[in-house]
């Protein structure tokens, strides 16, 4: 079984010691150095990989945020703050979770079972990724099942992703990038502003395209899409 290296950087000596034993209750994950400061901390992540970082963020040299911005190769993050208020910052770093002090074992449990998940998904071979696409919302990492996605809407920088019988998803990327990261034998771009699941569109007409309830315009540009779906059809 493969152990995920993992360090945790708090100025909070209880914080580390709790950090520390929540961690020995996943044999997953094997702890390998705590700091109590960012530079030392810093310092040891120059030098060595890791693939999970528990990291507070309000430290008296310098922030976890700032820690986190400067490092070349960036381990999972998982940010432990008492403070709401960093909670963007840490979306904009990607981060696995963020969880607010003081830390609750089960919400712990939760955070770690997200990067365990990650981790197998970014490790696995190509053919194994096509079931599920990574996203940031809500200040944390999700998991969707790309079976569950109708269509994706554009948004200006923000994009929605469109559930059958779930929730709306929204999150900070563009398009064209969410797009990259769709097997293209699955969802097909059919508009500027829409991306959707080829097996969910039941109908076209009149370049108009329906999916679930929404009806979405097709554009001159992607009209190779609704030939080939009349064409198979």
């Amino acid at each position: 079984m493969t152990r995920l290296k993992c360090i945790a950087i708090d100025d909070e000596p209880l914080a580390l010691r709790l950090i520390a034993r929540y961690v020995q209750q996943f044999p997953e994950l094997q702890m390998v150095q705590t700091f109590e400061d960012a530079i030392s901390g810093g310092e040891y992540l120059k030098h060595s990989a890791v693939d999970l970082l528990f990291l507070d963020i309000n430290m008296p040299d310098i922030s976890g945020i700032q820690l986190a911005r400067s490092l070349e190769q960036k381990p999972m993050i998982i940010f432990t703050t008492a403070y709401k208020k960093f909670a963007f910052e840490g979306f904009e770093l990607e981060a696995i979770d963020y969880l607010l002090k003081p830390i609750d074992a089960k919400r712990f449990a939760r955070a770690v079972e997200k990067a365990l998940e990650y981790y197998k998904y970014k490790n696995a071979l190509p053919e194994k990724r096509d079931t599920s696409l990574y996203v940031y919302s809500e200040y944390r990492m999700i998991r969707i099942n790309l079976d569950d996605i109708e269509y994706i809407e554009s948004m200006e920088d923000y994009i929605k992703i469109h559930q059958q019988n779930h929730k709306t998803i929204l999150t900070l990327m563009p398009l064209k990038k969410v797009l990259e990261k769709l097997p293209a034998d699955k969802f097909q771009r059919i508009h500027r502003s829409f991306i959707v699941a080829v097996d969910k569109v039941r109908s076209i007409h009149n370049r108009k395209l329906h999916v679930g309830d929404a009806e979405l315009p097709v554009s001159e540009t992607y009209m190779d899409f609704v030939r080939k779906w009349m064409k198979f059809k």
